[in-house]
């Protein structure tokens, strides 16, 4: 159901801190007419955790109707409090979304069985909804074992379909390949010709805000397999994927946004602007890829 190149969408800012809904039609406009395979909405590059729910909610509507089925929308609905992130998942069900995407919880470091047990929570409470689980340790400090995904996967195969794999950890990634029958999607932009070589589906994909007609063209050369194109093509996108992630992620990728024309560079605190510096090597990547 969830594969190939999907785009982890920003969330548009106004100066005020305000949602630029405007701003967010326009950019997934711009995400479909450059071929790109799926959206999500609000996850961590959506600044899901600054935004109230009855925001994430808004964000997430919005999208929906403006993609109008032309792609799938996952709707980001991760959480520390397992009340919260079920009260969420079920409102992106009732809104229409293609899925969830679900990251472990961070800050409270839930053992493995916790893990287990909230996951099991959302599939009680929206059975049938399709989740995409997430592992993201550099910003969760938890990373859920490929034994609970199996375990998962063997009481709730209706909810659980596919895995988000930000570890960084290729290892555990072919041993959820080999173990379970999730669709594994790379976490990582950096990692995906290699996730994909192993037998990954695609990427969820930060710096395909920005390039999204590139990411798409390497998922799919990658899939061919297409390997010399998809190393080249790899190389090429090192500098961006470089630039995007220079400060904390989305911060470089709105400042891009911004410098193209696409939305407005503002983030949530505790999210600095980003320096000048670092700007600097943004435009730099952005105009020796082409871009600008």
């Amino acid at each position: 159901m969830f594969r190939g190149a999907i785009t982890a969408l920003v969330t548009p800012f106004k100066p005020d801190y305000s949602i630029d809904f405007d701003a967010l039609d326009r950019l997934v406009e711009f995400q479909i007419d450059q071929r790109i395979e799926g959206i999500v909405a609000c996850g961590s590059t959506g600044e899901a955790i600054t935004l109230t729910l009855t925001e994430r909610c808004d964000v997430i509507e919005r999208v929906i109707k403006r993609v109008n089925g032309r792609v799938p929308v996952l709707a980001g609905t991760g959480g520390s409090a397992t009340a919260e992130v079920v009260e969420a998942t079920m409102r992106a069900q009732k809104l229409g979304a293609s899925g969830a995407l679900i990251n472990t919880p961070a800050y409270n470091k839930p053992q493995q069985e916790g893990l287990y047990l909230h996951y099991a929570a959302v599939a009680k409470a929206a059975p049938r909804f399709p989740v995409m689980l997430y592992n993201i340790p550099g910003r969760t400090a938890v990373t859920m074992s490929t034994e609970v995904m199996q375990r998962l996967c063997a009481d709730f195969p209706a909810s659980f379909v596919a895995y988000k794999d930000a570890t960084a950890n290729l290892k555990q990634t072919e041993e959820v390949l080999r173990q379970t029958p999730l669709t594994v999607l790379s976490g990582d932009d950096g990692l995906t010709l290699p996730m994909i070589s192993l037998g990954a589906q695609g990427i969820v994909s930060v710096i395909s805000n920005v390039v999204p007609k590139a990411v798409r063209e390497l998922s799919d050369l990658s899939r061919a397999p297409n390997l010399k194109d998809a190393q080249a093509l790899n190389h090429k996108l090192a500098l961006v994927i470089d630039a995007c992630f220079i400060e904390s992620n989305p911060v470089p990728a709105k400042a891009a946004l911004h410098l193209m024309g696409k939305c407005g560079p503002t983030t949530r605190l505790p999210l600095a602007p980003i320096s000048e510096k670092s700007l600097a090597v943004v435009r730099k990547a952005l105009h020796d890829f082409g871009t600008l």
